[in-house]
This record gives structure tokens, sequence and C-alpha cells, in this order.
């Protein structure tokens, strides 16, 4: 979960609120239902002018089990070839990262063995899903119970700390290796319901090892915290476009595009370097609205209303489309086109109404991103995760309700 772990309904509001989340998810509930693109004008370039959606129930369904892994969020993917085209899963193995993990045993409505691990992944092959491509993986200890793959080991991590995962990409100009962008969290206090995000941490598999439980992995802390007067704080990570030859991108020059988010209004704003460099952090720069600025303290958001996860996929017309949860949280997932991977960015399209709101009663999608390497030619893969506000309580009664959920988006040709 985006949002961390507790142990009561009222210390999942506090993250909630701490995310600045509670008061857009609730207007955004309050909207009224928007059927096809808000009717914006054709051959507007800054929009889709015609799309369609549909559930993609095959994904779905395969994320619904009922022994050990039973539901996670967060999930980003990575084709181990570095591509990152449309399809490009299709000829090579795909990771899923996922964050916060549920793990135990359901029988009906009961969880036994409940224990929440940070985080959990899962192999794919090809781009065709079932039961027998798709392999979710749990770490454990000497004793079997579930753990992470990942936790904080850099020289700024403390004890208690634990990881929220972002996204990553495979780096070709670094021997294959597998960056990902890991926020550091800590629990302040369990009876003051306090937390905190401490800090950014880049994890790093060497190509060529990139096997779970990933034991040859290297963290360095990353000096991508944002905190700037007028602006607001936040953190670099939510997602990354491998503007790449290698990476099979259209039209390359040859950087890495980090994108991430500012509170309040969720505010996006970008970074970028080239892969050679990626963690040499003088070599980043950020963009300050007219250029790329060595200063993180100089930068400015490209545009609003997005979530803490999502992606930036390119079009076959030659435009950018950012798909994301509208205003972090909420019942419409959303879209908007640019020109450039730095925008400017057009309006709001809401595409889809999300469909469980109702079931069970409260429960909230976010974090809703692409997945182009498995999607196919003539539609683009979808997720999003979906939560209750009284989570806690809930999942004793609906212990399916915190996982990825899937449709396919089909753009129309300019």
């Amino acid at each position: 979960m985006k949002f961390g772990k507790r142990k009561s309904c009222g210390m999942w509001k506090n993250r909630l609120k701490i995310f600045g989340l509670m008061t857009a998810g609730l207007a955004v509930l309050l909207a009224p239902v928007d059927t096809n693109a808000q009717a914006l004008e054709k051959h507007h370039p800054d929009t889709l002018e015609s799309f369609s959606v549909r559930d993609a129930a095959e994904w779905s369904e395969l994320f619904y089990r009922k022994g050990d892994w039973f539901g996670a969020d967060g999930i980003f993917s990575f084709s181990m070839d570095g591509k990152e085209s449309i399809g490009a899963g299709k000829n090579s193995q795909t990771l899923l990262t996922f964050s916060d993990t549920m793990t135990g045993q359901v029988d009906g409505d009961t969880v036994y063995n409940f224990k929440m691990v940070n985080n959990s992944v899962a192999w794919v092959e090809g781009i065709t899903p079932s039961e027998e491509t798709v392999d979710i993986l749990l770490n454990r200890d000497a004793d079997g119970k579930p753990v992470n793959f990942f936790s904080p080991q850099t020289p700024q991590s403390k004890p208690k700390e634990y990881y929220w995962m972002g996204d990553g990409f495979i780096n070709k100009e670094q021997g294959g290796a597998l960056h990902i962008f890991g926020y550091r969290v800590v629990d302040h206090s369990e009876a003051s319901w306090d937390f905190e995000q401490v800090g950014v941490t880049i994890i790093t598999i060497p190509g060529g090892e990139i096997v779970p439980p990933f034991e040859a992995q290297q963290q360095v802390d990353a000096p991508l915290y944002v905190d700037v007067p007028n602006l607001g704080k936040g953190t670099f990570g939510s997602g990354v476009y491998v503007n790449t030859e290698w990476a099979g991108a259209p039209n390359p020059d040859g950087f890495v595009y980090v994108y991430g988010l500012v509170d309040p209004n969720k505010q996006l704003v970008v970074a970028r370097v080239q892969p050679a460099q990626f963690l040499e952090f003088e070599h980043w720069r950020f963009w300050d609205g007219e250029d790329w600025n060595e200063d993180i303290n100089q930068v400015q958001p490209v545009t609003n209303r997005v979530s803490n996860e999502l992606s930036l996929t390119p079009l076959p017309d030659g435009r950018y489309l950012l798909v994301f949860q509208l205003d972090g949280i909420g019942e419409y997932t959303a879209v908007r086109v640019a020109e450039s991977p730095v925008g400017p960015f057009g309006p709001v399209q809401k595409i889809r109404k999300v469909p469980e709101l109702s079931d069970p009663p409260g429960i909230i999608p976010y974090n809703a991103k692409a997945h182009p390497v498995l999607s196919t030619e003539d539609e683009l893969l979808i997720s999003y995760n979906t939560i209750s506000m009284d989570y806690f309580n809930d999942i004793l009664n609906y212990p399916h309700m915190y996982r990825p959920r899937f449709f396919w988006l089909k753009v129309g040709v300019r």
C-alpha cells in the first residue's frame, strides 16, 4: 500500500490525510460521470480525439488468490531485455514488483496466518496471462515466514524503516542492471499513528543477477526529496520513461525521464539524466519551467491532479500519454496528452469510472498506470489498485478487495 501498514482504521485515515488524498478523493467521488472525454474539440493536439475501454478480466482474475499471496499494490513492470515499447514482454521475461503485500490463507471471508510484508514480485512469461505464465513470489526467512525482498540498508537508513516501491528501468548502459526507486518510510509511534517518509533510495540489481531473492542488490541514498517553499514536498520515482533507442522509444534523445509528485495538489515534476550517469547525481537536471536546471530546488510542476504512481507512454502519432488516477485517489482513471515528455500537458480526460466502488461499500481506487510491455498493438493495458477507508475491518469481510485490477484502453488514431 502506498499508504503503509497500520493496525487501525484511524491510522489508515491519518495516512490518507498525510498524502493529501482524502479531500481530493471525496471530491472526485461526487463528480458527475463523463462518458466521452468531456466532449473535447476534435483535432486538439493535447487531447485524445477518441478512445474506448474494456475490462481486462484475464489479468485481474490472476491476482484473485486464496493462498500465501492474496493481495498487493504498487505494481510496476520491467521487461528484462530493456525494451519498454508496446508488447516488449512478448519476447522477453517481465518482472512485476509490488509494494505492501498481504499474505496468509483465505477461507471464505476469513484470513488465517495473516501477515503483511512491504514488497513481493512476480515473473511473467509473454503477454498472454494465465496461471502457467504468471508466477507470484514471496521472500521467506529460514523458518519459511514471508519477509521483504527489499529493506532499507543505506547509510542514511535507520532501524524500523521500510520501503514503498517506485518505478524503475533496465539500464542497458550499465550492463543490464535493474534500477528501482524505494521510498524510505518510518513509523514513529504506534500510539500516535505517527509516520514519516524520510528519504529516497535507488536499489540496483546487477544485470545477470536479477533473480529472487535479489541477494546482489545494491542500495544508494538519492538526493531526490523535494522540499521547496511555495511549491511543496515530494519525491521523484513515481514514473520513469526511458527515451533511448535501445528501449524502443520512437523519438529518442538519449535521456531517462524521471517523474515525481509534489503535494499539495498532486503536482507533477520532472528530472532527466543520461542512463550511463544514472547513479551520478551531479549529472541530474530538473525541469524549471523553461530549461533543465542542476538545482532541484528550482524545479517547477508541469501539471497537477495526478497520482503517486503513474506512467508516460508514447502514442503512435508522436504524442505522449500520461496515465494516472485523478487526484491520486478517486473513482476516475484519467489521462493528459502532451507533445513532449515535459509537456505542456493538456486538460484532464476521464477515461474510466472504476466499477468496484460499491463492492465493498467505500472501496477506493488509486495509482493507475499503463504497462506498455504487457500491451498489444491495439490496446494499452492499465492497472489500478483498490483499498477502503476502513481497511483493517473491511479486509476481514472482503479479503480480495486489495489487489491490482486491470482494463484495456484503445486510442483512436489522430
